[in-house]
């Protein structure tokens, strides 16, 4: 008689996801991280996440071990000298850099799925060495294009030998991976001149349409608890840093000082809020602004909503090498959008194609564009209403989640 074959074990799907920001650290990235490896596991796969111990915008230190829903959580120990300017910045992604590739080494297996974010710069150099030497196969995650993005700042090593050095590195990575994905059209076609024969599949940024749905002034009660009821709200949430144009923001407030009715509502952290913050102080405008800290994640729907239009910033030197997210949440609580940055760019075409906010490159136009639609609410109302038509077309969070899906799919 036969002997019946041994059932074969179960293929487990094994995916870890790298960036130095993880739940429950509130930054962006790590919003959009921690939703994406929940919805992996959710799908049935074994999730692990490398982070720092650190958090993005205040002292303190997590645990090195977390179960965080399904996915568990490695924190790696990292220095904490960024306040020493470029060379502490580098020493703590140095230290990153190294605690990353030992883990990896160490839990990896052959067939495994890394899907490494941009931050800290070039960790997918790393994490592409590491991936290799073990069998698995790597995903960038491409949030941002590094060096490009250094000699964007104005940094000087990055347009040098040293910055030519560091992006054939990262070119030939980006060759060798086995995806690409690029979170808007403009970087993907800019891979595809600096990496020829890269695998590169654009998958926007989301946020959490569900919970974040268009809530009416007169319904948000954050309005009266911040001091905003009769005022009309221009809004900016989420980081302002280095890449984004917060000078245009403080001319402009200075030409609407009269303007009573008019608040500055800043939520978030970065170099930038805090530059802006000094010179509003400076321009003896603190009147006209109110300054908040990251929100929780449960009340995004009320703070977001409680702008009557929304600022997205980008200054035109990094079209390409960056899109900013803040987008998907503006558009999700139903608010315009009047974009800051190339009038040309990617981000602007995308607002005046769907009629749902405008595009300037000045601070009178962007004064005047505040104080129309002050005068007239309806205008920034309309604006709200087809930014949210906009988002369920093309950028929910389900569409973006079945894209990986049927990426990583495509993988196995």
């Amino acid at each position: 008689m036969a002997l019946e074959p041994a059932a074969r074990p179960a293929l487990v799907r094994r995916i870890t996801f790298i960036n130095r920001f993880f739940a429950p650290d509130l930054s962006p990235t790590s919003e959009l991280l921690t939703q994406l490896a929940a919805h992996f596991a959710a799908e049935g796969w074994s999730v692990a996440a490398l982070a720092s111990q650190r958090f993005y915008d205040r002292p303190g230190r997590l645990p090195a071990r977390a179960l965080v829903g399904e996915v568990h959580v490695r924190r790696l120990p990292v220095t904490g000298l960024a306040r020493l300017g470029l060379v502490g910045r580098a020493v703590d992604y140095l230290s990153f850099y190294l605690g990353a590739f030992l883990s990896l080494i160490a839990r990896l297996r052959r067939g495994d799925i890394v899907v490494v974010n941009t931050d800290p710069p070039l960790i997918g150099v790393i994490v592409h060495w590491a991936a290799r030497l073990r069998g698995a196969r790597t995903v960038n995650w491409l949030h941002d294009l590094y060096p490009e993005v250094a000699e964007a700042h104005g940094l000087a090593f990055a347009a040098g030998p040293v910055g030519r050095f560091l992006a054939r590195r990262r070119d030939a990575c980006l060759r060798a991976a086995a995806l690409n994905v690029a979170i808007c059209e403009s970087m993907a076609a800019l891979i595809d001149r600096r990496a020829p024969g890269a695998r590169v599949r654009v998958v926007h940024n989301w946020c959490d349409d569900r919970a974040i749905r268009p809530l009416a002034a007169e319904a948000n009660p954050l309005r009266a608890a911040w001091g905003l009821e009769g005022r009309f709200v221009v809004g900016y949430s989420g980081n302002l840093g280095r890449a984004h144009d917060w000078r245009t923001m403080a001319l402009a407030a200075q030409r609407l000082a009269e303007r009573a009715d008019v608040t500055f509502l800043m939520i978030g952290a970065g170099a930038g809020m805090a530059a802006l913050k000094a010179e509003i102080a400076r321009l003896g405008l603190r009147r006209r602004f109110q300054f908040r800290a990251y929100q929780p994640r449960e009340s995004l729907a009320q703070t977001l909503g409680l702008a009557d239009v929304h600022l997205v910033s980008q200054l035109p030197a990094f079209e390409g090498l960056l899109f900013p997210s803040k987008l998907y949440g503006a558009a999700a609580a139903g608010r315009g959008i009047i974009v800051i940055g190339d009038p040309d760019g990617e981000l602007a075409k995308l607002v005046r194609s769907h009629a749902c906010g405008e595009a300037v490159n000045s601070a009178d136009v962007l004064a005047g564009v505040i104080e129309r639609c002050a005068e007239d609410r309806s205008i920034a109302a309309d604006w709200g209403r087809k930014a949210r038509l906009m988002l369920e077309a093309a950028f929910t969070r389900e569409q973006a989640f079945a894209s990986w899906t049927a990426a990583i799919a495509q993988l196995m």
